[in-house]
Formats: structure tokens, C-alpha cells, sequence
């Protein structure tokens, strides 16, 4: 799965605080991501997050 770093990543489940959509702060064997609505950051492994993504929203590349 092509997930790069400023992804916003829309999940199937939501977060604890009622968001579903997180920003890819880092990848590799574990993703960092940033809830969009508390601002929370979490370490999840890569298998757990490419399982549970919904959709990729990605700006387009010039």
C-alpha cells in the first residue's frame, strides 16, 4: 500500500474523541499518525493502520 508522509488517512473506525480521519506523521515498520480533531499522536504497526484504512485523501503532486 502507498502511504507517504502528509497523507490523511480516512479509518474505518473512529478515534476515542469521535474522528475518523488521521495525518501520516512517519512510515515505515510502524506509521505515526495525528488524529484531526485532538491533535493526539499514536505509534501503530504498519499491518494494524494498512488493515484499517478506509480511503487515502491525498493532495495532488505537481
Amino acid at each position: 500500500m502507498d502511504v507517504r508522509v502528509g497523507d490523511i488517512l480516512l479509518m474505518k473506525k473512529p478515534h476515542p474523541c469521535g474522528e475518523n480521519r488521521f495525518t501520516v506523521l512517519r512510515v515505515g515498520m510502524d506509521f505515526r499518525i495525528r488524529c484531526l480533531s485532538c491533535g493526539r499522536e499514536v505509534m501503530v504497526p504498519r499491518a494494524k493502520v494498512e488493515k484499517s484504512i478506509k480511503k487515502i485523501l491525498r493532495e495532488p503532486s505537481e
